[in-house]
């Protein structure tokens, strides 16, 4: 193969097969991947400003029977720690959302064995019916896979009751990695990888926006990685044309601190800065036909995710009022909304406040500093 033909063919937003992004990634200076990954940024964002959001990711129960090896946020069904977050306990967060100038809830929580279809569509519901411009980027494909299963219904139609019922966009949770000799190692209690791309395909097809993930820097290849790159490309090629499908693509490295995989496996987070800015360069040069790359700034810090605006990022993601399950794997970063604003302008961009369909929205009149403290 040959390196300058290869990136030749990446600024001609061709698509590279896995084995050819191996190459880039293992051959190519980190310089030179920064340089076609911010070329390609520069095209589809043409106005020189780097997006982020305001959300809160709160999460619906922590029972979980998945047993992922990576994950120290979820506990078994009857644990004495276990809990089903309430209702009032939702208008708390909701309204205290608002207050720092958020507009969206990101639901997540764990496969519960007793939460089916008609608990999640009357919660869905009754939050709408309490505020009613309230987004739901809530659940994910591991979610929608286990409650279909519960359900004995497809996916297609667990997705649209939750439309029906106020969904309005699918996160990216649970791929992980999505070769299956990955999952079944450290996730084998989720669905497999053909069925998250199946439940991204079906939402997809519903028209719900989604967005693509991958957690990397544990037991998987190199290969892997790109496999995955090539599994999620060829998703948003399949989406019907008037449908967004992937509006954003997010990978973060895993966080080992007191997980099951270090503790008893001795699988460590071994990716440096260097090796993130070139996964986020080689993801814009990978993911063409997919409009946002995000750089995870609560895993890798504020120095290198801004570093990673200039490798082909065009996202800071969000401050998330809340978040507890990659926190509670180490992950020691937070923001303020001022905190982010002056990140992305000391990285030489124009910082833009977003809804979860990348639209602009003005700051807030009454938005309110958010020390987090989890």
């Amino acid at each position: 193969m040959n390196a300058g033909e290869l990136l030749k063919r990446a600024l001609n937003e061709e698509f590279l097969t896995a084995e050819e992004g191996v190459f880039l990634f293992e051959n190519v200076p980190t310089a030179e991947l920064m340089f076609v990954g911010n070329e390609l940024r520069k095209r589809k964002k043409k106005d020189g400003k780097v997006t982020w959001i305001i959300d809160r990711n709160v999460n619906t129960t922590n029972v979980c029977i998945a047993n992922c090896k990576f994950c120290n946020f979820y506990r078994i069904p009857g644990h004495a720690e276990s809990y089903i977050t309430d209702i009032e306990t939702y208008k708390v967060k909701i309204e205290e959302t608002f207050k720092y100038g958020g507009e969206q809830l990101l639901l997540q929580g764990g496969h519960h064995p007793d939460l089916g279809l008609k608990y999640y569509a009357d919660l869905f519901r009754e939050l709408k019916r309490l505020y009613p411009n309230l987004k739901l980027h809530s659940l994910g494909p591991p979610e929608i896979a286990h409650i279909a299963k519960l359900e004995g219904k497809t996916h297609t139609e667990v997705l649209q009751t939750l439309k029906d019922a106020g969904l309005d966009s699918l996160p990216g949770a649970g791929a992980e990695i999505l070769n299956d000799r990955v999952r079944r190692l450290i996730s084998k209690g989720k669905c497999s990888g053909r069925e998250w791309l199946d439940v991204m395909r079906a939402a997809h097809q519903l028209h719900l926006t989604t967005s693509g993930t991958m957690m990397f820097g544990h037991i998987e290849t190199v290969y892997e990685r790109f496999e995955h790159l090539v599994w999620l490309r060829e998703v948003q090629s399949e989406k019907p044309k008037d449908a967004k499908g992937f509006l954003a693509f997010i990978p973060w490295p895993f966080q080992d601190d007191g997980t099951l995989l270090r503790r008893v496996k001795g699988v460590r987070n071994s990716v440096t800065g260097d090796e993130y800015i070139r996964m986020i360069a080689m993801s814009r040069i990978m993911l063409p036909n997919v409009e946002n790359i995000q750089a995870s700034w609560l895993t890798v810090g504020k120095e290198i995710a801004q570093l990673c605006l200039h490798a082909g990022a065009n996202d800071f993601g969000s401050i998330m009022i809340e978040e507890n399950v990659v926190s509670a794997a180490g992950a020691p970063h937070r923001f303020t909304y001022k905190g982010i604003m002056n990140a992305i302008k000391e990285a030489g961009f124009e910082p833009q406040l977003r809804t979860q369909q990348y639209e602009y929205r003005a700051l807030p009149a009454n938005i309110e500093e958010q020390v987090i403290q989890y």
